[in-house]
């Protein structure tokens, strides 16, 4: 099962995922979880924000292994999702996408590299062979920017978004830690 969780900031998405781990390790002692992390410590309060995250989830769910991935997300859901018995979470895409296309230090990758990379990643996540869970930023009910650059982002986003759910069985939108059922299985998303 794949499934794409959207939702605003402190929205309930990271809970939501980190409970689908906490009753997959509890269903079986064969089963395993990683949630691959894609943020980057850009400065103190980033670092103290990723230091917390990274605490209090070892307390909601003591299995749950951490991989650090901030750019070549595609290789480690290839690598990653190979296993039926792991749960995957990739958490988040929303910073995934501004590690490629607005760094903190180096050049953004130009548009067919990052076309590159997203057709990879859909690729990967069709590919899983085990559950996998994506979260991410839903940030297009707003106001559009005022920068180029800014609305870039927003557009590149919802793209990746509706790639991603092209590829989950399960789309799911967080609203106030309540989940709202986008896409269910086994119902005709046409």
């Amino acid at each position: 099962m794949r499934e794409l969780i959207l939702g605003g900031q402190r929205s309930g998405k990271s809970r939501s995922a980190e409970e689908r781990a906490r009753r997959w390790l509890a269903a079986s002692p064969h089963h395993e979880a990683l949630l691959v992390a894609t943020a980057l410590p850009g400065d103190d309060e980033m670092r103290e924000r990723i230091a917390h995250h990274q605490a209090s989830r070892r307390e909601r769910v003591p299995g749950l292994h951490t991989l650090e991935e901030p750019r070549a997300l595609a290789e480690a859901i290839e690598r990653e999702g190979r296993n039926p018995r792991q749960l995957v979470i990739v958490d988040c895409l929303t910073l995934w996408l501004t590690n490629l296309l607005m760094p903190m230090d180096g050049t953004p990758v130009d548009e067919l590299a990052w076309q590159h990379e997203c057709a990879r990643l859909a690729l990967a996540v069709r590919g899983a062979q085990g559950p996998l869970v994506l979260v991410s930023n839903e940030i297009g009910l707003g106001l559009s920017p005022m920068s180029r650059e800014a609305r870039r982002f927003v557009d590149e986003l919802g793209r990746l978004h509706q790639a991603m759910a092209a590829q989950c069985e399960r789309v799911t939108l967080m609203v106030a830690g309540c989940a709202l059922a986008v896409k269910t299985p086994g119902v005709d998303d046409a």
